[in-house]
């Protein structure tokens, strides 16, 4: 039973403003579990890559959730490869088709619904070098090659720059994701950006601690405060706080644990009031 209203938009469909993040499943779980009950929460898209765990997590959701459920999209992430038991930079064209091929292979699907694009041109994560260093026409130009094949259905963009976004939008952009979260506003222009154009913007991270160093939402004072006082978690402050940012924002956090998962789909029914946005957004940002 879907109990999450579906008022945000993705590449033109109809979709709720929380998805799911399946990268956190690479570290163990009872991961069938938690991509059954999202489904059943109303969760309608999940947001994978065929690098988390190298195949593991959409072998995964592949046992969870085939068939898939119609109204189920499935976004997938191409840039990077495992080797060595790490990450590495797949940036080439021929390795984005590649990517993308495997995926679908490892989804048991003949089409992704929409794939991003993660660029590594610089810190945090892994950063292009040598061969890897590639122009982003070119990479687009596979994309949409990829889209005309009906392999894709849309294209979408992951830690660019604004500069890039708008050098790339004649590709037809369905969606940005880019590190933002209460106490990471680097991305603010980019968040204006794709409010204005009326492209979805997705944040990574959007509870924070992704890298080494990053603070955690929850842990500031301040988010403790307005939790305390509205009678929820201060993961949901901290997600419901980013809805309330522009109706474009769309949040896939990620779990392993089916409560954190009730509470994160339950986030898109708080309603924070305007003295926590005023106490959230005077919070002074990381960094």
């Amino acid at each position: 039973m879907t109990t999450q209203p579906r008022d945000g938009e993705l590449a033109g469909r109809a979709v709720g403003r929380i998805g799911y993040g399946a990268m956190q499943l690479e570290a163990g779980g009872d991961g069938v579990a938690v991509l059954r009950r999202a489904v059943e929460l109303g969760v309608d898209h999940i947001d994978t890559a065929g690098f988390y765990g190298d195949g593991a997590v959409d072998a995964l959701i592949r046992r969870a959730l085939h068939p898939y459920p119609e109204r189920l999209m499935l976004v997938g992430k191409v840039g990077a490869a495992h080797a060595d038991g790490g990450l590495i930079p797949a940036q080439r064209p021929e390795q984005l088709r590649a990517t993308v091929e495997a995926d679908l292979r490892g989804l048991g699907v003949d089409r992704l619904d929409v794939v991003n694009l993660r660029r590594v041109d610089g810190p945090p994560g892994i950063v292009a070098t040598g061969d890897q260093i590639v122009d982003l026409d070119d990479q687009l130009a596979e994309l949409i090659s990829l889209r005309a094949e009906g392999k894709i259905g849309a294209i979408g963009l992951s830690a660019v720059t604004v500069e890039q976004l708008i050098r790339a939008a004649p590709a037809g952009i369905a969606c940005v994701q880019n590190m933002y979260n209460l106490l990471e506003r680097e991305h603010e222009p980019m968040l204006a950006e794709c409010a204005a154009r009326g492209t979805a913007f997705v944040p990574f991270f959007p509870l924070g601690s992704g890298f080494p160093g990053r603070p955690k939402v929850s842990g500031h004072p301040v988010v403790r405060a307005v939790a305390a006082r509205l009678g929820v978690t201060g993961n949901q402050v901290g997600l419901a706080w980013l809805l309330g940012r522009d109706p474009h924002v769309l949040l896939i956090p990620g779990t392993r644990s089916l409560a954190h998962l009730e509470e994160n789909v339950a986030a898109a029914r708080v309603r924070l009031d305007d003295r926590a946005f005023d106490d959230l957004n005077a919070v002074v940002p990381h960094g």
